[in-house]
């Protein structure tokens, strides 16, 4: 028997068609119009020759186009390819050819760029977007409406490109199965979704994180969705109040932006029950904050795009350990080993293996980075972690962003959340940078929040007294903004460290002539 991962949106569109299912700048569309659009859609695209193995790249911001095309695609039996509309010419070109798209649909902003790379690549159909853009003739009403393909549930439904943070991009083979477990897991188990919920979604749908963990999920439950095409955290809070959001997701950034902006403007949200905070480690005093001011659950979740988005979570009702991301959710499990693949004791920490219901089949045409990646049923994730007697993991930081330094590991993640405690840090990223003696000296990026100061000096010795000697920065600099992904996650790989200790430099010397002017005047 097939599955088709659009059955969370037609089961849901069966048993309440007039509810809202997504509520876009002041425009509800329900589940019903959300049914037969995407119908529309899948006949067109049949009629274009999409068939099952052959790609849709979707270049496209958050909002009903995308949405139409994703489930249009999925029920044509197309493999989705979602991509970020933030991509260059370079990455955009090696995504389109890598995944041999058949056919693109491009928002009408974007099109300039990616048009002449579509033509170079002779990708066969491409539509774009938007009030006058040719993919209105895709949902033709006088097209009859079309019945999803019954699929193998082990066929690829989405190609997903990754960060690429170890090279070129690789396409993430995710199953109709593998996505659809995950999202019920998350749905049923982690947030115990319900019709009556409404969920907050700015994150990319390109990313698994939007599109699995929230889209596809909130969907499934039957709930609705305020999606919005970016995060803007003085316009979130004053969603979460208009819509009675019940459920905000996001990463640390976003929620650090939400508790700025309440502070900006205190409201008070009774209906929030739950606040999702994931894709990047969440420093503990955020997530503190963050309960206390909005008064909800927090649940922290670790995901892997690779495993069709969230393997972990802390309980929804019960108090979580600090520091931890829970245990792994329904269908998913854990191993630490060392540098050998050897099993590592309860608190010792080694790589994070995930052996999972949503594990990809594989990177699309690279069997070798597979095989290294996937070896005897678990994923190598490169990540730290460990696994405390319980069985609660702890992710202390990832693998190639570990300092070494005089023969010492440092993880970033241990100082950055020290440097979170000080009042006037908003973000904090550290890094390790070549240093003559000691191999790598660690280094701080630092975004103050409004209205305050700090210098170099002052955070040294405030994270010196909090750590070991070997662990707190030497190198301080503060800059306006922190590189950052679509979805808000940091970009430490972004950071010019030339630059940075450049910066850093410049900052102390100023420090240093202000301090002696100072001086100089008290003794006049």
């Amino acid at each position: 028997m097939g599955l088709n991962l659009s059955v969370l949106l037609t089961d849901s569109a069966r048993r309440h068609p007039d509810r809202p299912a997504l509520r876009i700048r002041g425009a509800v569309v329900t589940y019903r119009s959300l049914d037969e659009a995407s119908d529309r859609a899948a006949a067109g695209l049949r009629a274009a020759g999409v068939a099952p193995g052959r790609t849709v790249a979707l270049m496209l911001p958050n909002g009903l186009d995308f949405v139409v095309a994703y489930f249009g695609a999925l029920k044509a039996g197309g493999t989705v390819v979602p991509l970020n509309v933030l991509l260059r010419a370079g990455e955009l070109e090696h995504c389109l050819g890598d995944s041999g798209a058949h056919m693109l649909i491009v928002g009408e902003h974007e099109a300039c760029e990616v048009l002449p790379i579509a033509a170079r690549l002779a990708v066969r159909h491409v539509y774009i977007a938007g009030s006058s853009g040719t993919f209105a003739e895709l949902l033709d009403a006088t097209l009859p409406l079309a019945a999803p393909v019954d699929t193998d549930p082990g066929s690829d439904a989405v190609l997903l490109y990754t960060s690429g943070t170890t090279g070129r991009a690789k396409g993430a083979r995710l199953t109709h199965s593998g996505l659809a477990w995950v999202a019920e897991s998350i749905a049923v188990r982690m947030l115990r979704l319900t019709p009556d919920d409404v969920v907050y979604l700015a994150l990319p749908l390109s990313h698994i994180f939007g599109l699995n963990a929230l889209l596809n999920v909130a969907l499934l439950a039957g709930a609705s969705i305020v999606l919005e095409e970016r995060f803007d955290p003085d316009r979130a809070l004053t969603l979460a109040e208009e819509h009675a959001v019940t459920v905000f997701a996001g990463v640390p950034a976003m929620s650090i932006g939400l508790l700025a902006a309440h502070r900006r403007r205190p409201v008070a949200l009774p209906a929030l029950r739950v606040a999702l905070l994931g894709g990047q480690s969440v420093p503990g005093e955020v997530r503190t904050a963050f309960t206390e001011t909005f008064g909800c659950r927090t649940i922290e979740s670790y995901g892997v795009s690779e495993v069709s988005s969230a393997v972990a979570a802390t309980p929804i009702d019960t108090s979580a350990k600090q520091g931890s991301v829970g245990k792994p959710i329904w269908g998913a499990e854990f191993a630490i080993v060392d540098e050998d693949d050897r099993r590592c004791p309860a608190g010792q920490a080694g790589e994070i293996l995930v052996r999972s219901v949503g594990m990809m089949a594989g990177y699309h045409n690279l069997p070798g980075a597979t095989a290294e990646a996937v070896r005897d049923g678990w994923f190598h994730t490169g990540d730290i972690g460990l696994l405390d007697a319980d069985g609660d993991l702890f992710v202390v930081d990832r693998k190639k962003d570990m300092i070494i330094r005089s023969g010492y590991n440092v993880y970033p993640r241990e100082v950055e959340e020290v440097l979170y405690r000080h009042a006037a840090v908003l973000e904090a990223a550290v890094i390790g940078v070549p240093h003559e003696l000691h191999g790598e000296e660690i280094a701080a990026a630092i975004r103050l929040r409004p209205g305050t100061t700090a210098t170099a000096a002052e955070l040294r010795e405030f994270t010196r007294e909090r750590l070991a000697a070997y662990k707190y920065p030497r190198i301080v600099a503060f800059l306006d903004e922190l590189p950052a992904s679509s979805t808000g996650k940091l970009l430490k790989r972004a950071i010019d460290i030339d630059e940075l200790q450049r910066t850093a430099a410049k900052q102390e010397a100023e420090q240093v002539g202000k301090n002696g002017a100072a001086v100089a005047e008290e003794g006049r």
